[in-house]
C-alpha cells in the first residue's frame, strides 16, 4: 500500500513538473527572435508587409501573447499538441514517427555505457593501483575529454570511409529493401557507430563512477567482517561490494537522461539518424515552435517517468530502501 500511495505521488508530481517545464519551454522560446512567418517569408522570396501578416494570421502569430500561451496551456492539458505548419502532418504525428529510433539510440548508447563502463569501473576497483586500474583510468579520462562531435567524425573516416565496414549516416538501406532478420541487421550496423559516439562519453563517467564507488564500498565493516569470515574475494566483490556499488550508477543514470537526449540531438545530426534530435534541431532553425515544444514536452515526460522508474529499481537493489519513504 505504502508503494502504490508512493507511485500515485510520484505520478502527480509528474503531472505538475512536466506542466512547469511546458510553460518555462513556452516563454523561452518566445524570447528568440524570429519566427516561421519570417522563415518561410525569405524562403519564398517575398517579405512585404502584407504577406507576413498573411501568415501571422495563418499560425496564430498576430494574436497577443496571453492569448497564444492560454491557447497553448489548453491543448497541453488535453493532450493536443498542436499542428506544424512547416511539416504540413500533426506535431503528435511527427513525434510518433520519430521517437522510436532516439530511444533505440538512447537505450543502445546508455546499455553500451552501463555494461562496458561499469565492467572496467569494477576490473580497475579489483586491481587497484597496478597497471590494469592505470590503462583503465587513462581511457576513461580520454573518452570523457575528447569532444563528442570529433569522435563521430573520426568513427566516420576510419570506419565508414577508410575500412567501409560501416554506413556512414541514416537508420537503414533504403534502397535495399530488407525486411525481417535483414532489415534488424541493417539497423543494427547503422546504430554501431552512433552508439559509439554517443556512449563512449558517457562510458567514461561510469567507469569512473563505477570505480569510485567500489573503492568506497570495499572499505565499509561489512565487507571487513565477510573478509574475516573467510569469504571468497570474487564473492565479496560480486555479492557484496558490486550491488551496493550500483546505487551511484542508477542515480547518475536518472541524472544524466536529460543530458543524453541533448547529446543525441549532435549525434542525430552527425549521422542522420531519423529521431527527435534532429526533428529538434531542423524544428529550432525553421522557427518550428509548435512542433519544437512538443518534442520538449514529450522529452520532459519520458525524463521524469525514467525518474520514477530509478527510485522502483533502487528499491531492487537495496532492500533497506522503501517506496513509501519507511525502511
Amino acid at each position: 500500500m505504502a508503494a502504490l500511495a508512493h507511485l500515485r505521488r510520484g505520478f502527480v508530481q509528474i503531472a505538475f513538473v512536466v506542466l512547469g517545464i511546458a510553460i518555462i519551454n513556452f516563454f523561452l522560446l518566445r524570447l528568440a527572435p524570429g519566427d516561421a512567418a519570417q522563415v518561410m517569408a525569405g524562403e519564398a522570396g517575398s517579405a512585404t508587409p502584407e504577406y507576413m501578416a498573411a501568415l501571422r494570421r495563418q499560425f496564430g502569430l498576430d494574436q497577443p501573447l496571453h492569448v497564444q500561451f492560454f491557447s497553448y496551456l489548453k491543448n497541453v492539458l488535453t493532450l493536443n499538441l498542436g499542428y506544424s505548419f512547416r511539416q504540413g502532418l500533426p506535431v503528435s504525428e511527427l513525434i510518433a514517427h520519430r521517437v522510436g529510433p532516439t530511444l533505440l539510440l538512447m537505450g543502445a548508447s546508455i546499455g553500451f555505457a552501463i555494461t562496458v563502463g561499469g565492467t572496467l569501473g569494477f576490473l580497475a576497483a579489483r586491481h587497484a593501483g597496478k597497471a590494469a586500474d592505470t590503462i583503465i583510468s587513462i581511457l576513461a579520462l580520454l573518452f570523457y575529454a575528447t569532444p563528442v562531435f570529433w569522435v563521430g567524425v573520426m568513427l566516420v573516416v576510419v570506419f565508414s570511409v577508410a575500412l567501409d565496414w560501416l554506413p556512414v549516416g541514416g537508420m537503414i538501406t533504403i534502397e535495399a529493401g530488407h525486411t525481417g532478420l535483414a532489415y534488424a541487421w541493417d539497423v543494427a550496423q547503422h546504430l554501431v557507430l552512433p552508439t559509439l559516439t554517443l556512449g563512449l562519453f558517457y562510458l567514461a563517467i561510469y567507469t569512473r563512477l563505477m570505480r569510485a564507488s567500489m573503492l568506497e564500498v570495499y572499505g565499509q565493516d561489512f565487507v571487513r567482517t565477510a573478509r574475516a569470515k573467510g569469504v571468497r574475494a570474487h564473492r565479496i566483490a560480486v555479492r557484496h561490494v558490486l550491488r551496493n556499488a550500483l546505487l551511484p550508477i542508477v542515480t547518475t543514470l536518472g541524472v544524466q537522461l536529460g543530458s543524453v537526449l541533448g547529446g543525441a540531438i549532435l549525434v542525430e545530426t552527425v549521422f542522420s539518424w531519423p529521431g527527435l534530435g534532429r526533428l529538434a534541431f531542423e524544428a529550432l532553425f525553421q522557427r518550428d515552435l509548435n512542433l519544437l515544444l512538443g518534442i520538449l514536452f514529450c522529452s520532459s515526460i519520458v525524463v521524469v517517468l525514467i525518474n520514477l522508474a530509478v527510485d522502483v529499481i533502487y528499491t531492487l537493489l537495496d532492500p533497506r530502501i522503501s517506496l513509501g519513504g519507511t525502511p
